[in-house]
C-alpha cells in the first residue's frame, strides 16, 4: 500500500511538468500587456522551458542514478517551486525568461526521476505496468488540463497566478516525499562526467532550435546548421562514452532489440501524434469558430481516450500478448487519424453538432487504441535496463519522446504551410493590398485578422479561400499520420511477435 501512495504523490507534479508546457499560452495577451515583451522575448518566455527540459532530461537520468534519485526528485522539486514564485511575480521579460530557464532544468528532475522509481518501487513485472499506465495518465492529463486551468485561472487572477499552481503540490512533495518513497541510487557510480553532460545538452537542444526553426519558418541555413551542429555534438557524445569507465550513458543498452524498438516506437508514435494535433486547435477556433474554451472543451476526448485506454491495458496485457496488443492497437489508432481527415474533409461546414461529434470521436479512438503502445514501451525501456542505470533508461526514453514531437512538429509545420501558400496564393480574391495579401498567407491567424478588415464580399471570399487552404494541409497530415501508424503496427507485430503475454 505504501509503494500505491508513493506512487499517488510522484503522479502530481508528473501532472504539473506537462501542464507546465500548456498552461502559459492562455495568459499571452496579459502577460504583453503586462511585461510588454518584444516579438523575440515572447519566443522565448514561451519556449525555453520546453528546450532546456529536453536538454537536461539525459543529464539528470544519470545524475539520479549517481546521487539517488529521490535527492535528485526532491532537489528538483524545490527548485521547481522556488522558480514558479520566481515567474509568477516576475517585473520584466528578462526575469520570466530566466524564470522559466530555471523551470526546464527543473524540471527535467521529474521525468527520469519518477520513472526510475517506479521501476524500483515495484519489482513485480505487473505491478510495475499498472503504475507506468498511471504515471502515463498524469502526463496526458496535465497536457490536457493546462489550458483549460489556466484558462479558468485567468477568469479571476492575474497572469502570474498559472505559476502558483505548481507551488502547493511540490510543498507536499518535500513533506511526505521523503517518508513515502524509497531511495536508489548506483552504489558504484563514479562521478558525474561533465563534459558528456554539456555534450549531451547541447546536441539535443541545437537538434530541437533548428527543428523549432524549421516549424516557425520554414527550411533555412541557420535551421539545418543548428540541426547538422546538433547531430556532430551528438556523434561526439557517443565516441566520448566509449572511452569512458562509467559513461554517462551505457550504450550497451542499445544492443538490446527490444529496448531500441521501444524507443523507435515510442518516439515514432509521439512524432505522428504531435504532428497532427498541432493543426486542431486552430481548427476548432479558425475553422469552426470556437471560443478559446469550447475548442479546449472539445480535446477532452483525446485525454480521455488516453486515461480509459492506459487504466485498462495492464489487465489486457495479462492476457493479450505485446505484439498483438500493440499493432492491433495502433491499426485501430490509425482509423482515427483517418477519421480526423473526413472530419477536416468537411471544411467549414464540419462546424455543425454532427461534425464536432465525429471530430471527438476520432480523437477518442486515437488515443484510446494508441495508450497500450505507450504503456507497454516505457515498461520495455525501464525493465531493459539494469536497476542501477534505470534513471538514464528513463531520461533516454523521455529524451526521445521530445525529440520526436519537435520533429513531429517541424514535420508536419513545413508540410501545413506550404500546402496553405500554395493553395491560398491560387484563390486570393482579386485586387487585395500587398500587405493584406502577405499576411493572409503567412498564417491563417493572419487571414482571419485581414479578412475582418476588408469589406464584406471580398473579406467573405478571403475567408472561406485561407480556411479551405488550411483544411487541405489539415487532411494531408492526417492521412499520413494514419499511414504512419499502420506502418509502426508492422514494426510493432515484427518485433514483439515472440514476446510472451505478461505473467499473472
Amino acid at each position: 500500500m505504501r509503494e500505491w501512495i508513493g506512487l499517488a504523490v510522484i503522479a502530481l507534479p508528473c501532472l504539473l511538468y506537462s501542464m507546465d508546457l500548456t498552461v502559459l499560452h492562455l495568459a499571452v495577451p496579459r502577460l504583453t500587456e503586462a511585461l510588454a515583451p518584444s516579438s523575440v522575448q515572447l519566443l522565448w518566455i514561451i519556449d525555453i522551458y520546453g528546450f532546456l527540459l529536453a536538454g537536461s532530461l539525459i543529464t539528470m537520468g544519470s545524475l539520479g542514478d549517481r546521487i539517488g534519485r529521490r535527492r535528485l526528485l526532491l532537489i528538483g522539486a524545490a527548485f521547481f517551486g522556488a522558480a514558479s514564485i520566481l515567474a509568477a511575480f516576475s517585473r520584466s521579460a528578462t526575469m520570466l525568461i530566466v524564470s522559466r530557464a530555471l523551470l526546464g532544468i527543473a524540471g527535467a528532475t521529474i521525468a527520469p526521476s519518477t520513472l526510475s522509481l517506479i521501476r524500483n518501487m515495484f519489482l513485480d513485472a505487473r505491478e510495475r505496468t499498472t503504475a507506468i499506465s498511471i504515471w502515463i495518465i498524469a502526463f496526458s492529463l496535465g497536457g490536457a488540463i493546462g489550458p483549460l486551468l489556466g484558462g479558468a485561472i485567468l477568469e479571476y487572477f492575474s497572469w502570474g497566478a498559472v505559476f502558483l499552481l505548481s507551488v502547493p503540490v511540490m510543498i507536499l512533495l518535500l513533506a511526505v516525499g521523503p517518508f513515502l518513497l524509497p531511495e536508489y541510487r548506483d552504489p558504484n557510480a563514479g562521478k558525474p562526467d561533465v563534459a558528456s553532460a554539456a555534450l549531451a545538452s547541447a546536441a539535443v537542444l541545437l537538434v530541437i532550435y533548428g527543428l523549432k526553426l524549421i516549424a516557425q519558418d520554414g527550411v533555412s541555413i541557420s535551421a539545418v546548421a543548428g540541426v547538422l551542429a546538433g547531430i556532430a555534438i551528438g556523434r561526439g557524445f557517443v565516441r566520448r562514452q566509449t572511452h569512458l569507465a562509467d559513461p554517462l550513458i551505457d550504450l550497451r543498452l542499445f544492443s538490446i532489440p527490444t529496448f531500441r524498438a521501444s524507443l523507435v516506437l515510442y518516439g515514432g508514435a509521439i512524432l505522428l501524434l504531435f504532428g497532427a494535433f498541432l493543426f486542431l486547435p486552430q481548427y476548432l477556433q479558425l475553422v469552426l469558430g470556437l471560443s478559446p474554451l469550447r475548442g479546449g472543451l472539445w480535446t477532452l476526448p483525446w485525454a480521455l481516450g488516453f486515461v480509459l485506454g492506459s487504466l485498462l491495458t495492464p489487465a489486457l496485457a495479462r492476457r493479450i500478448r505485446p505484439a498483438i496488443l500493440m499493432s492491433a492497437g495502433l491499426a485501430l489508432s490509425a482509423g482515427g487519424y483517418f477519421l480526423l481527415a473526413a472530419v477536416g474533409a468537411l471544411g467549414g461546414g464540419g462546424g455543425g453538432g454532427g461534425g464536432l461529434v465525429l471530430f471527438a470521436v476520432a480523437t477518442f479512438v486515437l488515443t484510446f487504441f494508441g495508450s497500450p503502445l505507450f504503456t507497454l514501451t516505457n515498461d520495455v525501456i525501464i525493465g531493459s535496463a539494469p536497476p542501477e542505470r534505470a534513471g538514464a533508461a528513463s531520461g533516454i526514453s523521455e529524451t526521445c519522446a521530445e525529440l520526436g514531437g519537435a520533429l513531429g512538429i517541424a514535420f508536419y509545420g513545413s508540410i501545413g504551410v506550404a500546402i496553405y501558400r500554395g493553395a491560398l496564393g491560387a484563390a486570393l480574391p482579386a485586387g487585395l493590398p500587398a500587405d493584406v495579401a502577405h499576411a493572409a498567407l503567412a498564417t491563417l491567424g493572419g487571414a482571419v485578422v485581414a479578412a475582418q478588415q476588408l469589406p464584406g464580399e471580398t473579406g467573405t471570399a478571403l475567408l472561406g479561400a485561407a480556411r479551405e487552404a488550411f483544411v487541405r494541409g489539415l487532411v494531408l497530415c492526417q492521412m499520413i499520420s494514419g499511414i504512419g501508424t499502420l506502418l509502426l503496427a508492422i514494426f510493432a507485430w515484427a518485433t514483439f511477435r515472440r514476446a510472451p503475454v505478461a505473467k499473472p
